[in-house]
């Protein structure tokens, strides 16, 4: 493990890193998720240097108070993490939210990413009837306080083992962000950018919306054959082999 100054408060994010070739891959998880716990076994695999990132209020990173945990909020502290480690066009594989923030990571910060892998990532505001949305939907005093520990009882095993590590007020802050209106759309965001793009699809999973729209503006699309939304977990072999395409 290792950690970086990058936020209010002295802050510090954390990851696990793992030796290998360069470029480097710097791997984003989900909301209430770890990258270690989810990305451990495929990142090895890939033969890369890997830094098996946790934002701010998630896993073993800290969780200040007086972040805001916007989407933009954790995009802008992951450039600092890449900028106090001086790497510059990495490799960003992103799980879901995670893949949400790669996006505005390569958009708001220029040069800092290379490459972007995202793996049944956010494109458009979420639903009022997913989870992230039923948890923004509550007002932030009340989902700290109570309707946490509901949410953690109606997850899964796997979901939950690191959903216990998130700090409530950065999972609610997090999906209220991710609830938001937005004039411009991460979709549009992620067709914009002049960068190598793939976007990696669970076969048991729904097709992404603007998925034309993505192909269109040069983004590859992939299917992970078996996979579902935690496609690295259901077919490993299958996630590195696209990250190795």
């Amino acid at each position: 493990m290792r950690q970086i100054e990058v936020g209010p408060d002295g802050a510090r994010m954390r990851w696990v890193e793992l030796a290998g070739a360069e470029p480097t891959t710097i791997y984003l998880h989900g909301l209430g998720s770890s990258s270690p716990a989810y990305f451990a076994q495929v990142a090895a695999a890939t033969g890369r240097r890997s830094l098996l990132v946790d934002l701010l209020g998630f896993g073993l990173s800290d969780r200040p108070a007086g972040y805001g945990y916007a989407m933009e909020d954790h995009a802008d502290t992951v450039a600092a993490l890449l900028r106090g480690l001086d790497l510059l066009t990495v490799r960003v594989v992103g799980h879901s939210m995670g893949g949400t923030v790669a996006i505005l990571l390569a958009e708001r910060h220029p040069g800092l990413v290379g490459e972007l892998v995202l793996a049944d990532s956010y494109l458009c505001p979420v639903e009022p009837g997913s989870l992230s949305g039923r948890i923004a939907a509550h007002r932030e005093d009340d989902y700290v306080s109570t309707a946490h520990r509901r949410v953690l009882g109606a997850l899964g095993p796997e979901w939950s083992a690191t959903m216990r590590q998130a700090d409530p007020l950065a999972v609610h802050r997090t999906a209220v962000s991710l609830a938001a209106e937005r004039e411009r759309w991460f979709l549009h965001s992620l067709c914009a950018l002049p960068i190598p793009r793939t976007f990696l699809v669970g076969e048991l999973g729904d097709r992404p919306p603007g998925e034309q729209e993505m192909i269109d503006s040069g983004v590859t699309v992939t299917v992970i054959p078996g996979g579902g939304h935690n496609m690295m977990l259901d077919n490993p072999k299958a996630f590195v082999e696209a990250l190795s395409r």
